[in-house]
């Protein structure tokens, strides 16, 4: 993995642009991380050399940021779910950013605008678990002003199949 000067680095650079190709590989990983180098190369058209390469600078660039199993998380013991807004102190964005990474549950974390300043995803067993993170961890992380807890009661996984085309 690449470190921080590297990754500084790439940022840096202008997004190099993407063909086809390119799309069509983004296309068939994002529905299956795990396809082989030569499925990839076949389902595309190209060499499993031309493949690899393509993918590799994918990766390189950071267009491609990993690879990942999509998790059902009630099945997996994590039946409470909620979006949590945020209220933050001016400018403690990368701050507050670092402590929710920390969080148990957490799996997406967003600077918005609007009303609120973060919105996180967080996952818990149950309600009671749910409260605790909120009560005794969110709410003391002295940047974080305030929040507000929105229940998912059913949710929909729309999947790497229903995005629009790249």
């Amino acid at each position: 993995m690449a470190d921080g000067t590297e990754r500084a680095a790439a940022q840096e650079q202008p997004p190099r642009p993407l063909d086809a190709i390119d799309r069509d590989i983004l296309r068939i990983l994002q529905t299956d991380g795990r396809a082989s180098i030569r499925s990839v190369a076949e389902r595309v058209h190209v060499s499993r050399a031309n493949a690899y390469a393509r993918i590799n600078r994918l990766i390189d660039d950071r267009v491609i940021r990993g690879f990942s199993a999509r998790v059902d998380h009630e099945r997996a013991g994590q039946g409470a779910s909620a979006y949590i807004t945020l209220k933050i102190v001016q400018n403690s964005w990368r701050t507050v950013r670092e402590q929710l990474q920390e969080l148990p549950g957490a799996t997406h974390i967003a600077l918005v605008s609007g009303d609120f300043d973060v919105l996180l995803l967080v996952h818990a067993p149950d309600n009671r678990t749910l409260r605790e993170l909120v009560l005794t961890r969110l709410q003391s992380i002295p940047e974080v002003l305030s929040t507000r807890t929105l229940l998912v009661f059913e949710e929909t996984d729309l999947g790497p199949g229903s995005m629009p085309p790249l």
